[in-house]
């Protein structure tokens, strides 16, 4: 299985060639960036259509102000205290939205007259295209530059990548754990640490990447007998930092420091319970039916079990199958709002990687094979995306 410290780049001996091999990364980056980009500007505009044909809506009025992207606004306007009673018992509370996505929007805002709901597409539209680089990084260094373009290709056109234009905190803890995990890779640690903590401070989820960095770190300590640098260490003390401190912030606000947040979840009807909330919904919908979002729900995590299955077989680095199971579990054992599970497994694109080779080995031998399979996939991504945003009234 590799490991850090046999992925970390040789060095080059001449300097005119590490100037040839910068620049050359530097294009590649650009290509991938572009690439990214012209996916998802394609993906806005097809929803900005059926927005203007079905409901006379903005597209842009959706993309900034839906669901979730509300209650990070509020928290960016007003700070933490919201608190929503509904009729069922359900106990809605802002303190279930981790604090970094509503401190950029602040950010933003600060710096240019902007609303609240643009200055949340700008954070999200950045963060993805960070993300994209990091992503394109970290296929490209795996398996090269082929694999790094399709890896980005894939995961534009994921079937829910219209989340990567909505106000939604999904492009950032992917952008900040994309490249954490290229950091672990490269063994630079202190980044790989740093960067966790940032992600942990995201998403609830984004804890996934200080699993892998802790995983990574456990590894090269038993690997090397326990001599390795101070920066090691640093950088697994850093990794879980950020989501612990937002964890017991949380718990000391509600008097309960170590299960404070974890009841604030439980109020919304949001807990981990091993998946037999899960398996209770997955049950009525077999049994029953219901609107066509829950049934694309199943299919996707389901294609995700077995894309894990496809990375495991493949043997891909330790800290990538670290973050990718742990996304995947707290996706599949989360009871509540089931049909989000799609858009929680949106940052483990490590699972694209297996799906990513096949695609450049089919554009080598069979280039119009290649072209179909990206064709439909463009069609079920902005035709899907579209349906999501202006036409189901689900939670995304």
């Amino acid at each position: 299985m590799t490991t850090a410290s046999t992925l970390a780049s040789p060095p080059v001996a001449e300097p005119g060639a590490q100037d040839r091999v910068h620049a050359s990364w530097a294009a590649a980056m650009a290509t991938a960036l572009g690439l990214f980009l012209t996916v998802r500007l394609l993906g806005v505009a097809a929803l900005a259509l059926v927005a203007r044909a079905t409901t006379g809506r903005n597209p842009l009025g959706l993309l900034g102000r839906s669901w979730d992207s509300l209650w990070y606004l509020g928290i960016a306007a007003h700070g933490y205290g919201r608190i929503q009673n509904l009729r069922t018992g359900v106990v809605f509370s802002d303190m279930a939205f981790f604090p970094l996505y509503p401190a950029l929007v602040r950010a933003v805002q600060a710096v240019g007259p902007l609303s609240g709901g643009a200055a949340g597409l700008v954070v999200s539209w950045g963060a993805a295209a960070v993300a994209a680089c990091g992503i394109y990084a970290v296929g490209a260094r795996l398996h090269g530059r082929a694999v790094g373009f399709a890896l980005v290709l894939l995961w534009a056109l994921l079937p829910h990548s219209v989340v990567l234009s909505m106000a939604y905190t999904e492009p950032v803890l992917t952008a900040f754990a994309a490249w954490s995990l290229y950091a672990v890779l490269a063994g630079r640690w202190l980044w790989a640490g740093s960067l966790a903590a940032l992600a942990g401070l995201a998403r609830p989820n984004g804890f996934a990447v200080a699993a892998a960095v802790l995983a990574a770190a456990a590894y090269e300590v038993a690997r090397r007998r326990g001599k390795v640098s101070h920066r090691l260490w640093t950088g697994a003390v850093l990794a879980p930092a950020g989501w612990a401190a937002y964890i017991l912030w949380v718990g000391r606000r509600q008097g309960n420091l170590l299960g404070g947040y974890f009841a604030v979840q439980r109020r919304w009807g949001s807990r981990f319970d091993f998946g037999r909330g899960s398996l209770r919904f997955v049950r009525h919908l077999l049994l029953h039916g219901d609107r066509f979002v829950f049934p694309m729900t199943m299919v996707i995590v389901a294609a995700g079990v077995v894309l894990y299955a496809l990375l495991l077989a493949d043997r891909a680095p330790l800290p990538l199958l670290a973050y990718s199971g742990v996304l995947l579990l707290i996706a599949l054992g989360g009871s509540g709002f089931f049909e989000s599970k799609p858009r929680f497994l949106l940052p483990a694109f490590p699972l694209l990687l297996p799906l990513a080779r096949a695609l450049v080995r089919t554009a080598r031998a069979r280039p119009w094979h290649a072209t179909v399979v990206v064709g439909a996939l463009a069609g079920l991504s902005f035709g899907y995306g579209a349906y999501l945003v202006v036409i189901a009234h689900t939670p995304l």
